[in-house]
């Protein structure tokens, strides 16, 4: 079979890198088309992922629909010179549109309920739209529900095997209480009119008060005073120093998602809650979710306890129950696309 796969965001290179080589392990021939992202490009070539660029960044919401239909109608032209059987992606709007007119099966992969833009644009053009078994919405007879997460595409052990060298390259000694904080831009389509933590430096300067040494990524300019904990290691070794971390707290689900699949509980502060961050909350106890008015300071106080209580195998024995009842993902990826064969 020849299978397109589009890639327009870091983490969708996470969720199909091992689903490509599998395939291409089959025999099967499988071409990759991104949107320009510094961390996107980077991450496809420490995974030695043969790819075309279609389209430049979006620097604001108004260019990103110029952006997108940039990338969809040169998607569309590889598509009818290449003819494929299938095009996936997450999110799905250019494969869903581009396989309509080529007359390619689409399978798109989708977890955040909120994004309704993406549904308007893509479920109604897809063949098939595949959803975690949490998702807390009903796409119809075209509606495909797995037991697992997006995250476990790339963080099932099966997968995934952390190196604790990564603390050397951040400069983490093992005995110290390491928090990796997570902070967003809130600039998707799905992210208008919503919010998180309310001051960035408290959290910080809360967090190194209870003991612990902060590292943190941000997709905002910082205030000078914290711009030294900021991280260090190299994209593809994130999820390594997730891992090792004690803590993760932050606005992003996909990052509190990743940690707590890896173990390490996660404080998620965000307006919004999607069905997976409720589940790994309210059925496992991995991650803890604050969406309400007074987020900022709730969030705050239970990172602060989760620091106190010290006590790691409980998140990981919480981790063996997730992982006991959910799916290595990749192989869910690999069936779907090959579902038509």
């Amino acid at each position: 079979m020849r299978v397109l796969v589009t890639i327009q965001h870091p983490g969708h290179v996470h969720f199909f890198k091992h689903a490509i080589a599998a395939l291409e392990e089959r025999g099967h021939e499988v071409h990759v088309f991104a949107r320009r992202n510094e961390v996107t490009e980077t991450l496809l070539s420490a995974y030695d992922i043969d790819y075309e660029l279609l389209a430049g960044e979006s620097a604001s919401l108004p260019s990103l629909a110029r952006v997108q239909a940039t990338y969809e109608t040169r998607l569309l032209a590889r598509a009818w010179k290449l003819d494929p059987d299938v095009i996936t992606a997450i999110g799905g709007v250019a494969a869903s549109h581009v396989a309509a007119l080529t007359g390619a099966r689409s399978v798109v992969f989708y977890d955040t309920e909120h994004a309704s833009v993406i549904r308007r644009l893509a479920y109604p053009f897809a063949d098939e739209v595949c959803t975690p078994d949490c998702y807390a919405g009903d796409v119809g007879e075209k509606q495909v529900r797995y037991p697992g997460y997006h995250e476990l595409a790339y963080l099932h052990p099966d997968r995934f095997a952390p190196d604790e060298s990564v603390l050397d390259d951040a400069g983490i000694d093992r005995d110290e209480t390491l928090v990796v904080c997570r902070f967003s831009s809130w600039d998707s389509s799905h992210d208008v009119g919503q919010g998180g933590f309310d001051d960035l430096a408290e959290v910080i300067e809360r967090l190194e008060a209870a003991g612990a040494t902060v590292q943190l990524t941000a997709e905002v300019d910082l205030p000078p005073r914290l711009e030294s904990r900021q991280l260090s290691v190299a994209p593809e070794r994130m999820h390594d120093l997730l891992y090792y971390a004690d803590l993760t707290v932050g606005e992003g689900a996909t990052t509190a998602a990743e940690s707590a699949l890896l173990g390490t509980p996660a404080v998620y502060v965000n307006s919004l809650s999607l069905g997976y961050t409720t589940e790994l909350a309210e059925e496992y106890g991995l991650l803890f979710q604050y969406n309400g008015p007074d987020r900022h300071a709730a969030g705050i106080r239970r990172a602060v306890e989760i620091i106190e209580e010290d006590d790691g195998e409980k998140y990981q024995r919480r981790r063996d129950r997730v992982l006991a009842n959910k799916r290595d993902v990749t192989d869910v990826v690999v069936d779907r696309v090959l579902a038509g064969a």
